[in-house]
C-alpha cells in the first residue's frame, strides 16, 4: 500500500497548485487515511475558493406566473390549463451559485462527513456547507465527470479531480443501503493518477526534456484509416534525437500466470510495441532512436517485472517503480530513468 504522505506528493506534481502558498499547512500534517487527506485538501481548497466567490452558472428554470418573465412555453401553458386563471407557464435563465460543479462539491462533502475522517476536519466541513446551503445534491452513481474547463472556472480543476477521487472511491453496499469509503482507492481512479504524475514529474523536474500526452499516427502503406484506434500516449519524452514512450500501468497485479508459469501482459507489451514502431517509422528519415516501456507500480508480489529487451531495433523495457518507501527513493528511481535513456540533463 501506497503511504498517505506519497499520495500527498503525487497529488503536488499532478496539480500543481497544490505547491502554493494556501496549501503549505496540508504538507506538514499527519492523516488517519485517504478520506483525511482529501479532506484536508478539499477544505483548504474550498476555503481559497469562497474568498475567490463560488463560481456562477446560467440555470435554466421553468415556473408557472402570474406575470411575463423570460420566454412563455405556450404549449406547456394551454395543456397544464393554466391560462384559465391568468396564469403563464414560463422559462427563463438566471445566473446562479448552483452550478454542477458546486452541486458535485457539496455531495463530496456530504459523504466525507460520513466517512472516517478525524472530528476537527468534520467540523470545518460542516461550516463550509453553510455556504452551499442553495446548491443542490447529486447522485453519486450518475455524477457527470465529463466537464469543460476554461479561464472562468480553472480553479475548480483540483478541487472537482480530488471529488472524482472521494466519489469513485465510495461503494454502495446493496444489503444495507449504506455508503462507506475504501480502505484505499479503487484502481481506476489510482490508475489515472499514476500516470498524471509521471507526466507531471518529468514536466516540473526536467524542463529540458519534452514531455506530453501525445498522439502518434499509424504509418500506413495507403490511405485507409478507418476504424483504427486512436494511439495517445501517457507519457512522450523526446530530448535531442532520443524518444522514449512510457505506457504507465497501475494494476494490483503485474504479472499472469498460468501453469505455474508467470509472463508478462501481453496486450501491455502489444501496445508499447506498436507505439514505439509506429512513432519510429513517423521518423525513419530522422536521425534519431525511439525506445518504449511499461512503467508498473511495484505491488507486494513476490517477483516484479525487470527486464529489457530488443525488438527489431529498438529498446523496449519493462520496469517497476516503487510508491511504498520514502519519497525521494522514489524520485531516484524516477530520475534514473532519465539518466538511463538520455544520459546527464542539467
Amino acid at each position: 500500500m501506497i503511504p498517505i504522505k506519497n499520495v500527498y506528493y503525487m497529488l503536488t506534481y499532478a496539480f500543481q497548485v497544490l505547491n502554493e502558498q494556501g496549501y503549505k499547512n496540508v504538507a506538514t500534517e499527519k492523516f488517519e487515511n485517504i478520506a483525511d487527506l482529501y479532506a484536508a485538501i478539499l477544505i483548504k481548497g474550498i476555503t481559497i475558493q469562497l474568498k475567490r466567490g463560488l463560481g456562477k452558472d446560467s440555470i435554466t428554470r421553468t415556473e408557472t406566473l402570474s406575470y411575463l418573465h423570460g420566454r412563455i412555453d405556450f404549449s406547456e401553458s394551454v395543456k397544464s390549463r393554466v391560462m384559465r386563471n391568468r396564469r403563464l407557464v414560463c422559462t427563463y435563465d438566471e445566473i446562479s451559485v448552483n452550478s454542477y460543479m458546486n452541486r458535485i462539491i457539496k455531495t463530496t462533502l456530504s459523504l466525507l462527513l460520513r466517512t472516517d475522517i478525524s472530528k476537527s476536519r468534520k467540523k470545518e466541513i460542516r461550516k463550509l456547507m453553510l455556504f452551499f446551503g442553495d446548491i443542490d445534491l447529486l447522485e453519486i452513481h450518475s455524477i457527470n465527470w465529463k466537464l469543460h474547463f476554461n479561464r472562468n472556472n480553472q480553479t475548480y480543476l483540483m478541487l472537482i479531480s480530488i471529488c472524482h477521487l472521494v466519489v469513485t472511491g465510495f461503494l454502495q453496499s446493496t444489503s444495507e443501503g449504506v455508503t462507506r469509503l475504501m480502505d484505499f482507492m479503487d484502481e481506476q481512479s489510482m490508475y489515472h493518477l499514476y500516470e498524471k504524475f509521471i507526466l507531471e514529474y518529468y514536466r516540473k523536474e526536467f524542463p529540458r526534456i519534452s514531455a506530453n500526452s501525445s498522439y502518434i499516427q499509424w504509418q500506413l502503406d495507403n490511405e485507409m484509416r478507418e476504424m483504427l484506434p486512436i494511439m495517445q500516449t501517457d507519457v512522450m519524452l523526446t530530448y535531442g534525437d532520443k524518444t522514449l514512450i512510457i505506457d504507465a500501468k497501475y494494476y494490483s497485479k503485474t504479472m499472469r500466470e498460468q501453469f505455474g508459469v508467470r509472463t508478462l501482459n501481453s496486450n501491455n507489451l502489444y501496445q508499447i510495441f506498436t507505439y514505439v514502431k509506429n512513432k519510429h517509422v513517423e521518423l525513419l528519415n530522422q536521425s534519431h532512436l525511439v525506445s518504449g516501456m511499461l512503467l508498473y507500480a511495484k505491488t507486494d508480489e513476490s517477483i516484479y517485472p525487470d527486464y529489457e529487451y530488443q525488438m527489431s531495433g529498438n529498446k523496449i523495457s519493462v520496469k517497476t517503480l516503487d510508491l511504498n518507501c520514502d519519497f525521494l527513493t522514489t524520485k531516484a528511481q524516477l530520475n534514473q530513468i532519465i539518466a538511463d535513456h538520455f544520459g546527464e540533463i542539467k
